[in-house]
């Protein structure tokens, strides 16, 4: 390969097999991020045939790497982490803290130092978001509150992620300070023993990172959304994109250059900046097209650091890292949601979402050996956990409902993992529970189900809201309301909410699998009843409509008016359409 032609053939065969890759996983119902890592294993130096610029790859890789961290802050939602940062932010970090000292404890059992497990383990330890978003928007959860837990928790391993980050290199210290590599274990000596700097680095770089913070926060909160705003006057879409560009990897160069932090802690204030301005949306939807082809240069770019035969040297130390991944994250996170008093099923959703991981490991694990903190093996290792999860990640999902049907015909055990939520599971003691029949009992109180809750109050029908999520439903007990917290799938909550004299049933949650579940034990429960469903598409309603909803509708806000006035056409109660479409319209919350 000529040298004036290495970046663009590098570029052309990464993207091109990335392309067919990742085309082929999507047709198996695979995430196509396995497919660009299989992609940079086929042009990486371990398999024969065309072998990409490895030198170049990797400069490519770290761009990626900075729209990746520029699109994380750029989503990063402050409001949604709030909303489940009782179970989000503590779960997260006692999951990471668990499958950290799992890692660590297996390295430990080969022979490295506590140092390389602990950093080995960490990179086990934080799933992909890519993944995860990927697989709640399939199944139709993201807006869920099972699927907003999830991705707050995420996000706080995101922020977890980031602060490790910036505090490796300063536990790695300079490196040519430490004695040099210990060939027996064939690991760093850097990571058995950080010198006597290791604290005076680590306060010079966190000092650094406070600075850093303190002029985003001060100086870059003005200057950037004036600058985009200037930008948006011109009327030109170019220039707002190549603003946005220039933003993001202008921070990033910025801080590492001035104030000696990462390019990936740049790049994550920069898009926390942009996403509190009034251009947050208009500068996702330009920068996303150039951010994901960078985002699949990076994968590849990993993909090309895997050697595939460590599949036969290290199958057991592989499956070791595997069983971590799908296994011990798995059962620490459904211990931490049940030990919060979630329900089963919201636990095993989260144990599934979490069951992988990606990029972030990957970061990680790169950083690790450039810094002599990790040897090459852990790298390889990680990329094959990653392979693997990734695969077998829709097959987690898959399980979780047969999983809790199966839980659930053992009445025994499941009661012993779902703790009792006390008397929050009942309606509050200034309801008159006498006065409950033929009323309403509405599932979810979010943007579909609040306004329909609002409408019923305001014409005086009585209702009772079920809601699965524990902030929600003490905010909305707080207020006075009727709510019941519980997941309204099991027949002792629909109990509480007197379903067996009730009247009409409204499946505001988008959760379809709850749906279907809903629809079946309320008709169990109640022959008479007239169910109404929240569905996502024209297959589900086929579905619940021919088992026995009386209407399945789509949409969210839109959706709201059409609950509205179903129901109070339901309880033959005289109301004003156009009246009714505009408080509904005007009401929803935007969190909930």
């Amino acid at each position: 390969m000529h040298h004036e032609t290495a970046l663009l053939v590098t570029i052309a065969a990464s993207l091109g097999l990335a392309f067919v890759a990742g085309l082929l996983a999507t047709r198996l119902r695979l995430p196509p991020i396995l497919g660009y890592l299989l992609a940079g294993v086929a042009v990486g130096p371990f398999t024969p045939g065309f072998v990409a610029d490895a030198g170049l790859a990797s400069q490519l890789a770290e761009l990626g790497v900075i729209l990746l961290m520029f699109g994380v802050g750029l989503h990063f939602s402050v409001a949604d982490l709030l909303a489940v940062r009782r179970i989000a932010v503590p779960g997260a970090i006692a999951q990471i803290v668990v499958a950290t000292a799992l890692g660590a404890g297996v390295a430990r059992l080969w022979g490295w130092p506590w140092g390389t497990g602990l950093v080995f383990g960490l990179a086990l330890s934080v799933a992909s978001t890519v993944v995860l978003l990927r697989a709640l928007e399939e199944r139709g959860i993201l807006e869920s509150v099972d699927g907003r837990i999830a991705v707050g928790w995420l996000i706080v391993e995101d922020i977890v992620t980031v602060v490790a980050l910036v505090l490796l290199p300063a536990i790695a210290g300079p490196p040519d300070a430490g004695p040099p590599t210990s060939a027996a274990a064939g690991v760093p000596a850097a990571a058995v023993s950080a010198g006597h700097g290791v604290l005076t680095a680590l306060a010079i770089t966190l000092a650094k990172v406070a600075a850093f913070i303190l002029f985003m926060l001060g100086i870059g909160r003005r200057a950037v959304p004036w600058l985009l705003g200037r930008v948006v006057r011109t009327g030109s879409r170019e220039l707002f994109t190549l603003a946005v560009l220039a933003v993001a990897l202008g921070l990033a160069v910025g801080a590492a250059v001035l104030f000696g932090v990462s390019f990936a802690l740049g790049a994550f204030f920069a898009g926390v900046i942009v996403s509190e301005s009034d251009f947050s949306h208009d500068a996702a939807t330009n920068a996303l097209p150039l951010q994901d082809a960078f985002a699949v240069l990076f994968f590849v770019s990993v993909g090309m650091l895997f050697d595939p035969l460590i599949l036969l040297r290290q199958p057991l130390q592989v499956l070791a890292v595997v069983l971590i991944v799908l296994l011990g994250k798995s059962f620490a996170s459904l211990a931490i949601v049940l030990g919060f008093r979630y329900p089963l099923h919201t636990a095993l959703t989260i144990s599934a979402s979490l069951a992988q991981i990606g990029e972030f490991s990957f970061i990680l694990a790169a950083l690790g050996v450039s810094l002599g903190l990790l040897p090459a093996a852990a790298q390889s290792l990680i990329v094959a956990g990653a392979l693997l999860s990734i695969t077998l990640n829709p097959f987690a999902f898959r399980v979780v409902e047969p999983v809790e049907r199966w839980l659930r015909r053992r009445a025994g055990l499941a009661a012993a993992l779902e703790r009792p939520v006390g008397e929050l599971s009942m309606l509050p003691p200034g309801v008159d529970e006498e006065r409950l029949r033929g009323h309403a009992v509405i599932v979810g109180h979010g943007r579909v189900g609040a306004p329909v809750a609002a409408e019923l109050a305001r014409h005086g029908v009585p209702y009772v809201i079920v809601e699965q999520s524990r902030e929600t439903a003490e905010a909305l007990r707080a207020r006075g309301l009727p709510v019941i917290y519980g997941d309204a799938t099991r027949p002792e909550v629909l109990g509480a909410a007197h379903l067996e004299r009730a009247r009409l049933v409204v499946v505001a949650a988008p959760d379809a699998f709850q749906a279907r579940a809903i629809l079946a034990l309320a008709h169990r429960l109640n022959p008479d009843v007239e169910v109404v469903v929240r569905t996502h598409s024209d297959a589900e309603r086929a579905f619940l409509e021919a088992h026995g909803a009386e209407r399945a509708l789509m949409g969210e806000r839109e959706l709201a008016v059409s609950l509205a006035r179903h129901a109070l056409r339901h309880f033959e109660v005289p109301h004003d359409m156009e009246e009714v479409a505009a408080r509904a319209l005007g009401s929803a919350p935007r969190h909930s």
